[in-house]
């Protein structure tokens, strides 16, 4: 039985890393934690006294790892604007919120081919 449609065009991102969000970054910060990112939004928890409501329109502040070779990246910070599209609870503690960008990133954060090419290319050089 299928229980759900797969809507998703691009593969996300899967991280722990800090994101720092609020209403309006002149208001007090709070700090979630990233669970996953693509180049559209990104999936983060945080806890629930702190959470926003879907509809509600954050900026947020937070590193991807941007893959520049073999076994190496940079991180890469953004700040977006965004509106919350899900809130789903974990715990009665802790909330998942999904947040999609009004800008999307300047690259696919799971985008990982070219790098898997740039890796063959320099393993078949090795081997010469």
């Amino acid at each position: 039985m299928q229980t759900g449609q797969e809507r998703r065009t691009e593969a996300r991102l899967r991280y722990n890393w800090p994101i720092w969000f609020a209403e309006d970054f002149a208001d007090e910060l709070t700090q979630g934690q990233m669970i996953d990112v693509s180049s559209g939004g990104a999936a983060f928890s945080c806890f629930a006294d702190r959470c926003p409501w879907p509809g509600d329109k954050i900026t947020t502040r937070f590193s991807v790892p941007k893959y520049t070779g073999p076994h190496t990246f940079d991180m890469t910070n953004f700040v977006r604007h965004g509106k919350i599209c899900r809130v789903d609870e974990i715990s009665p503690y802790v909330r998942r919120v999904a947040v999609q960008f009004a800008e999307p990133l300047p690259f696919k954060p799971a985008d990982t081919e070219k790098l898997d090419n740039e890796m063959a290319v320099e393993i078949k050089l090795l081997s010469v």
